[in-house]
């Protein structure tokens, strides 16, 4: 899909916002393993609507699907903690997702400062 970038207040506002996501989202991971990342998730399921059509809409999409994917991670660590399989694996697991996360944040960054759209899956055909 090509996304019309056009530099009007709205769409710096928007922009603005999906920084302090960024911002919010790392600083969950770093300070709170992501305990604290559903509070911009929130935030990003808000506001998306107003950038759809956007190359802004992509990188809502990247961070609410970053938030759910390590949430998954981090649920199969918690099972391997308590299972046969043990710590070490679980620790391995969620050092893995952390550094996914943490990949996926600084990619976000990036493409966000260059006014790039993120490579996101396409919607399925309800959703369009």
């Amino acid at each position: 899909m090509d996304y019309q970038i056009t530099f009007d207040a709205a769409t710096e506002s928007r922009k603005r916002w999906l920084w302090w996501l960024y911002l919010g989202h790392a600083a969950s991971v770093l300070f709170s393993l992501g305990l604290l990342s559903f509070i911009p998730l929130m935030i990003n399921y808000i506001k998306k609507d107003a950038t759809q059509g956007s190359f802004l809409y992509t990188h809502h999409q990247w961070q609410i699907r970053a938030f759910w994917w390590y949430l998954v991670w981090l649920s199969g660590a918690c099972v391997a903690a308590f299972t046969i399989i043990g710590l070490p694996v679980a620790m391995l697991i969620w050092t893995g997702a952390w550094l996914w996360k943490a990949y996926r944040l600084i990619k976000g960054f990036i493409y966000l400062s260059d006014n790039k759209p993120m490579p996101v899956p396409s919607a399925p055909a309800q959703d369009r």
